[in-house]
């Protein structure tokens, strides 16, 4: 009989029902990470959203058979020693396409119409002493005959392209950065930086990633771009982005995600109030229908692997794969 235990189950606002093969279920609502170890002791099946599965606590979990990770991303799980200590690592794939291109363009839109900076403007009253009908106080763009640049090319990324394309925009996808050879259908990483109009990234979390949007890259973009990151937070310099925003080097920036979660005192995105900087609390993903979707593919994961016909299986480099085509 499986033991199944769901790590962090409050992350997830579904109905997650209860897996067809024989099993004892314990769930908590959270989990911090020094707990993890004891709350997994006798499972052979783990599912977290976000609580940490290092080394250091899979050499204290022999019992353990599979890691089923409530998300794509699997940055959380040392994905190399699980390998090695034959513990499988499943993920959650494709249920987020509608739910994440579509934030990305709410953030475009409101950075390209103003939206926030005329809300102000309508609070301090300029709208209604306006000796005209409509107030001229900011910039408003449209997206449509714009150029969309995409860095990380998978599912999500292609189905930001298609929301694009639906609103008349040019489709850069960039090659990743520091590639020797740009492949067919791609622009370079430096000409998708130079050449967006809004640039939105995709690309998993890892060493070669992190910290991939510093002050030298959005430098070279145009000032009147667009950041939006509804990927993970470590892919941008923080202090980098908001200097650059602060200094008119870009002229705007819609975040969903920072690189600590939740954000403490110290964000630098969180210290500055800016009319062209939107942060949303890592809520791209979160729709009713995306978060139903997750929950019933999480527990087909759990009945394939326990069936003996493993899905959505993740390694190191397979990971690297679903995330940045």
């Amino acid at each position: 009989m499986e033991r199944i235990v769901f790590l962090d189950r409050d992350t997830l606002r579904a109905e997650v029902r209860r897996p067809a093969f024989a099993h004892v279920w314990t769930e908590y609502g959270e989990t911090s990470e020094s707990e993890a170890v004891e709350r997994l002791a006798e499972a052979t099946i783990a599912i977290t959203n976000k609580v940490p599965l290092r080394a250091s606590a899979l050499a204290q979990l022999p019992r353990l058979k599979l890691i089923a990770v409530a998300a794509t991303g699997t940055d959380i799980v040392d994905l190399k020693d699980a390998g090695e200590r034959g513990v499988a690592v499943s993920n959650v794939r494709g249920y987020a396409q509608k739910a994440v291109a579509e934030h990305v363009f709410a953030l475009a839109l409101a950075l390209s119409r103003s939206l926030v900076g005329f809300r102000e403007d309508l609070a301090r009253g300029l709208w209604q002493r306006a000796p005209h009908f409509c107030l001229h106080t900011r910039p408003v763009r449209d997206l449509g005959g714009r150029t969309l640049g995409i860095v990380g090319y998978g599912s999500l990324g292609r189905a930001v392209a298609t929301l694009g394309r639906a609103f008349g925009m040019k489709v850069l996808i960039a090659e990743r950065k520091g590639a020797e050879r740009v492949r067919e259908g791609r622009a370079s990483f430096a000409e998708v930086l130079s050449g967006s109009d809004v640039l939105t990234l995709h690309a998993p979390l890892t060493e070669e990633t992190r910290g991939m949007i510093g002050a030298e890259e959005l430098g070279r973009m145009r000032r009147d771009a667009f950041l939006i990151n509804c990927g993970r937070g470590g892919l941008v310099d923080e202090r980098a982005l908001v200097e650059a925003l602060e200094a008119g080097v870009i002229a705007g920036a819609g975040v969903d995600v920072l690189s600590r979660e939740p954000p403490r005192d110290d964000n630098p995105l969180l210290e500055v109030q800016l009319p062209n900087l939107l942060v949303t609390p890592h809520i791209a993903w979160a729709s009713s229908e995306a978060m139903q979707a997750l929950a019933d593919q999480l527990i087909d994961n759990l009945e394939a692997f326990v069936r003996g016909q493993p899905t959505n299986l993740v390694t190191g480099d397979r990971n690297r794969v679903i995330s940045d085509r």
